[in-house]
């Protein structure tokens, strides 16, 4: 197939494009540098494809430092930029946006988040994702079936993505675990489902290759894993000992608030993050595509993301 991905120079891009193009695909990319520009979008002077798939968007600012009319401008209004030239072409037969779980909730403490709940995002990152899909889904319905004929749109919410190239939290937990330093959350129980680079790439595949009931779907790995969980991985990894500490909760959340205001690596937000319960449901994606399992499990994926951290470290020094 011919595929148009913008936002490729990003994460789930560098990872993505290879696997594809590994596949016998041929890979355009759409953005502010590359094979094409935004402006040949609104010209319309992009290749003929048979997919797009729409990566291109704000991500979630940790530091709270972007306003919120940022993310709706680019999540929203550059989101229907995008699927109306879909809509518009009907040689293209396939869209797959990446939304994201926090489109759906910011918090699902004691239950499974499935994509039956109701959408209750909080913030402007996942509130401008839950309206991007409002309005995708609004533009869809209101096509009859003579325009939607063969085409299928799907929208994807992943969990926490990890593998190469990857940032955020998952490497502030690397680097606490690599100069040695023992993990002091360890008092905090919870389970948390993460969704290995591996595994998107395989399902953005199958629904390229195969023609899968249009939708809105969960991405995750099979098993949700706790943070103490996390830190035993890494410390295996790179052959540490583990070493968990339980300081006090109320202690260590006292912590975190004197961290907003200095600024420090630990804040209220990465502590809730670090250590609150966010289990996804994926049956759903998985019975789409009529497979029992992910083809990589959460501890392989993630084992496979800390070599690449540990790669990048020797290729920096």
């Amino acid at each position: 197939m011919k595929i148009l991905i913008t936002g490729y120079h990003g994460f789930v891009g560098q990872n993505l494009i290879p696997y594809l193009k590994e596949k016998g695909h041929v890979v355009y990319g759409l953005g502010r540098s590359g094979d094409y520009l935004w402006k040949d979008l609104e010209e319309n002077k992009l290749p003929d494809v048979d997919a797009i798939i729409h990566l291109a968007g704000k991500a979630h600012d940790t530091k709270n430092q972007t306003e919120a009319g940022v993310y709706f401008k680019v999540n929203v209004d550059l989101t229907m930029k995008v699927f109306n030239y879909f809509i518009n072409h009907p040689n293209i037969k396939k869209f797959i946006f990446f939304s994201s779980v926090k489109a759906a909730a910011d918090q699902v403490n004691g239950e499974v988040l499935n994509e039956d709940m109701p959408m209750t995002p909080k913030g402007p990152y996942g509130e401008s994702k839950a309206e991007a899909e409002k309005k995708i889904n609004e533009e869809w319905s209101n096509l009859d079936l003579n325009q939607k004929g063969s085409r299928h749109v799907y929208i994807l919410r992943p969990c926490m993505m990890h593998g190469p190239g990857n940032k955020g939290n998952l490497n502030l937990l690397y680097k606490v675990v690599n100069v040695g330093l023992p993990w002091p959350l360890g008092a905090f129980e919870n389970k948390r489902s993460f969704c290995s680079i591996s595994n998107v790439c395989f399902v953005v595949g199958q629904l390229l290759a195969f023609d899968v009931k249009s939708g809105t779907y969960n991405l995750a790995d099979d098993e949700a894993l706790s943070t103490n969980e996390l830190i035993s991985i890494i410390c295996e990894n790179l052959g540490r000992q583990t070493r968990i500490w339980k300081f006090g909760r109320s202690a260590m959340s006292s912590l975190a608030k004197i961290g907003d205001k200095l600024h420090l690596p630990l804040t209220t937000e990465r502590l809730a993050k670090l250590t609150e319960n966010y289990i996804v449901d994926n049956s759903k994606i998985k019975n789409a595509l009529k497979i029992d399992r992910m083809p990589v499990p959460a501890c392989e994926g993630l084992s496979y993301t800390i070599h690449s951290f540990k790669e990048n470290s020797k290729w920096k020094s």
